[in-house]
């Protein structure tokens, strides 16, 4: 057992004071707490269509056949990604087709991404690596007009801004959110789907809750209506009131733990500013990171692993790139990959840290 500073932590308030009640309350599944957060979270990122589910697999799933997605359709991905970011692919029979990275940043390469577009390319997610905003307008213009949707992967990145703007309303025409236990905001599992078209909107809507229309779902004595066909192959993705009240009081204080990670990682950045191995962080222009970690590149990686853990601080890489699990096939070598995985480290900024 080592007693390193942790590169994660779950947040939970100290006090929920309406847990007790909503425990007791009759009403466990989704409701008006669930409700609540989704309006929080769409008056923060600042949009109008947010759909809360009860994990980030699933928000995954309606996703998918919200879009029509079928099995064999191609998909553009980052093989520097969470797998919870990339299996839910393979679940469904998508073909990954993997991108390399600009390997200052760790994020998706616009012109590798432009590479691999094909007839048979339906979607392509931006991963927006470790709360470090990607290349937004770049990517989306490689889809005007070709019928090819663009995803903004926010998993660790909630909060993050691009050029001022929260990420989920950058011009994407959709993004997704983890709210599991060591994400911000944390409802201890979750996800949240954004969507700029209403319509796919209130598809959605319908695909999250085992394709029920409820406006219709019942006739005039409470009885389940012939008159509202199931028409859609679905999931059971609705959350519990629990978690959404969870949820509600994270909002509360977001502001001030985003900007606790921020402040701790400029202190790492002043104090790491002469360690000759640093060859930069991984910070840029016109973006806002959420700090989930602080990232940098090292010219001596495992040396200088060793060193933080010496002093009491946990890191790593965070992600092994995806392209050596052979459930996505065998596509060859990627330079940029290779090249940010030997070199960046991630290091604590979190909320926890004085």
């Amino acid at each position: 057992m080592n007693n390193y500073l942790p590169l994660f932590k779950p947040y939970m308030p100290t006090e929920l004071p309406m847990l007790e009640d909503i425990l007791h309350s009759g009403q466990l599944a989704y409701g008006k707490w669930g409700r609540h957060f989704e309006e929080k979270l769409a008056d923060y990122i600042g949009v109008k269509h947010v759909l809360y589910t009860n994990t980030y697999s699933l928000a995954w799933q309606v996703l998918f056949r919200t879009l029509g997605l079928e099995p064999g359709d191609e998909a553009i991905l980052s093989p520097m990604s969470c797998l919870q970011s990339t299996m839910p692919y393979a679940q469904v029979g998508l073909k990954v087709v993997w991108a390399d990275i600009d390997p200052r940043y760790g994020i998706l390469d616009p012109e590798s991404v432009k590479s691999k577009i094909t007839s048979r390319t339906k979607l392509i997610s931006n991963y927006h690596f470790c709360g470090y905003p990607g290349y937004v307008d770049e990517i989306n213009a490689l889809v005007k007009e070709k019928g090819i949707v663009v995803i903004d992967d926010c998993i660790e990145a909630f909060g993050a801004k691009y050029k001022g703007k929260r990420l989920g309303n950058v011009g994407t025409p959709a993004s997704i959110f983890n709210f599991q236990t060591v994400r911000l905001p944390n409802t201890i599992e979750g996800g949240a789907l954004v969507f700029e078209d209403e319509r796919l909107y209130n598809k959605a809507v319908v695909i999250r809750d085992l394709g029920i229309n409820r406006s219709i779902f019942r006739d005039v004595n409470g009885e389940i209506s012939a008159d509202c066909d199931i028409s859609i192959p679905s999931v059971n993705a609705t959350p519990s009131d629990v978690n959404g009240y969870i949820g509600c009081c994270q909002m509360e204080v977001i502001d001030e733990l985003l900007e606790k990670q921020t402040t701790n990682a400029k202190k790492w950045e002043q104090k790491l500013f002469d360690m000759p191995s640093l060859i930069d962080f991984i910070f840029r222009k016109n973006t806002t990171p959420n700090y989930w970690v602080c990232g940098l590149l090292s010219s001596c990686k495992e040396a200088d692993m060793k060193m933080f853990k010496e002093h009491g601080y946990a890191c790593s890489s965070v992600h092994l790139p995806n392209t050596y699990y052979s459930v996505f096939g065998n596509q060859g070598y990627l330079s940029g990959v290779q090249e940010f995985y030997s070199k960046f480290i991630a290091i604590p900024s979190g909320w926890w840290m004085e």
